[in-house]
């Protein structure tokens, strides 16, 4: 949530003038919508990367205010716990080289960010959990000393009435209680935005949500947590479970949770914030002193302040996103799914994957949301959650009726890889980009390695050679960290540890 937020309690006036003011600015946006007031479009796109801050042990360092001082870059920004930082790349036009030219932002960026972190005996490590990181890591305490995030904590604890539960039953089970939404911050993840038009929005939206599968099981990069090996791609169920504000019995009659899937294919921009007003009630009611109907009234442009702060309190896998730039409204679908890492590389790869076959579902002339069940596609995102890039998942059987259950690694290389290639010559990228990155996501699905299972490769390899589950933890982390330094995409990466 990248509001900046002041506001010590409220009482309950401020509950309910809050969603007046939603409901306001949910007829400001549909007005918005009608009289096709948005920005032209630019195939504009953006990243967001969130990082760890580790010791030359492999453990983290709560310290990202010194070393955010000495980075003194507005790039970069403090996220939810003192191990983390995020660094924020500006949106390009996707078309080009524009790939290698993120690829080339990136490695400058957190090179200098890992020399002035080390300047504090700190180094950045880009991975989706931190294998390291112990419950006693994450308390109330060690949250980042920022406005927002104590008072997110406070209100997610006030509505759950109760101690957070994580039950993660994966390779191993996991099974602990929390007095603060701490756990949320070893969820460390890499968010794609892309600038869409409102005639546009529901197509590319259904696209991202149809994609989620194959993209998480060929990007899982989380397969540890509190010294359990769990799900491959561990964050996104470890990040449903810590903002749930809801106690077992309103879980039990089905009450949405703040992390959320979805349970529709969408029509409009619109579907989205309207059920987000509908479906939940407000974390943080602050009201801005905006008419917002006034303001179109007037022929100006609503910020739609109390829409924005609540969208910002709705952990949608794929978020719609409303802004305004320059006084000209835009919307965004800001894809949430993928941990960060393993390498610049791999990152980059995952993104000329997302953005080509995005391009592609979106435009095809028999959409896949047309033959693929919304269900289907919720499960597939489970699936590749828990059994990465070894997953089956369901999906249309090219040139026939009906679905079939389909190794991702075959499903990309047969279908997925081609759309994608064809998505970015739709964006215009330059060829040279195109085959370098999917020719990052082919080998990896031919060598059916991507960070989630080197590190379990890794950690049971130093088991073999007699470490006990502490130490092995620990120079596996190590040794990614190395790794992810060499810049080599992670399917290259030796199998196992150096013999010290």
């Amino acid at each position: 949530m990248g509001e900046k937020v002041v506001a010590s309690g409220f009482d309950l006036s401020d509950r309910q003038r809050y969603r007046r003011k939603l409901r306001q600015c949910l007829v400001g946006l549909e007005r918005l919508l009608e009289e096709r007031r948005f920005d032209r479009p630019r195939n504009l796109m953006g990243l967001e990367i969130e990082l760890n801050l580790a010791d030359s042990d492999g453990l983290p360092r709560m310290m990202n205010e010194e070393v955010l001082e000495r980075i003194a870059s507005r790039d970069f920004q403090t996220e939810l716990a003192q191990f983390n930082i995020e660094v924020n790349i500006a949106p390009h036009r996707l078309s080009g080289r524009v790939l290698d030219q993120l690829a080339e932002e990136l490695r400058i960026g957190l090179g200098y960010a890992d020399r002035k972190a080390a300047e504090v005996g700190a180094s950045i490590v880009m991975i989706g959990i931190l294998p390291t990181l112990g419950a006693q890591d994450l308390v109330q305490a060690n949250l980042s000393r920022v406005d927002r995030y104590r008072l997110l904590n406070d209100r997610i604890l006030a509505a759950r009435g109760e101690d957070l539960r994580l039950d993660i039953e994966g390779v191993e089970h996991l099974s602990c209680t929390s007095g603060s939404i701490a756990p949320e911050a070893a969820a460390t993840s890499m968010q794609m935005h892309l600038q869409v038009t409102p005639g546009r929005f529901a197509a590319v939206w259904n696209a991202a949500q149809a994609a989620v599968g194959p993209q998480v099981a060929l990007g899982a990069n989380s397969p540890f947590l509190f010294g359990r090996e769990l799900w491959r791609e561990t964050r996104p169920v470890l990040f449903e479970q810590a903002t749930d504000t809801r106690p077992e019995e309103l879980a039990a009659q089905g009450v949405r949770p703040l992390t959320w899937f979805g349970e529709r294919w969408i029509t409009s921009a619109y579907d989205l914030f309207a059920e987000n007003v509908r479906y939940f009630p407000p974390l943080l009611p602050i009201c801005d002193d905006e008419d917002p109907l006034r303001v179109l009234d007037e022929g100006g442009v609503p910020r739609l302040k109390e829409l924005q702060l609540h969208n910002g309190t709705i952990y949608r896998w794929n978020r719609p996103v409303y802004a305004v730039v320059d006084g000209v409204p835009h919307l965004r679908v800001e894809n949430r799914v993928m941990p960060a890492g393993p390498t610049v590389t791999d990152v980059v790869a995952n993104a000329a994957f997302y953005y080509g076959l995005i391009r592609a579902l979106a435009e095809s002339s028999r959409p896949v949301w047309t033959k693929l069940p919304f269900s289907a596609a919720a499960e597939n995102f489970d699936t590749a959650c828990r059994h990465g890039i070894d997953a089956e998942l369901t999906w249309p059987r090219p040139g026939r009726g009906g679905l079939s259950r389909v190794p991702v690694v075959r499903l990309v290389q047969d279908e997925l890889l081609p759309l994608a290639s064809a998505g970015l010559d739709a964006w215009g990228v330059a060829p040279a980009d195109r085959d370098r990155y999917l020719g990052v996501i082919e080998e990896r699905c031919r060598c059916r390695v991507n960070g989630a299972s080197w590190q379990a490769a890794a950690f049971h390899r130093a088991l073999e050679r007699g470490l006990d589950r502490h130490k092995a933890l620990a120079a596996m982390t190590r040794r990614y960290s190395e790794l992810m330094r060499s810049g080599e995409p992670v399917h290259s990466w030796p199998a196992g540890l150096p013999v010290s």
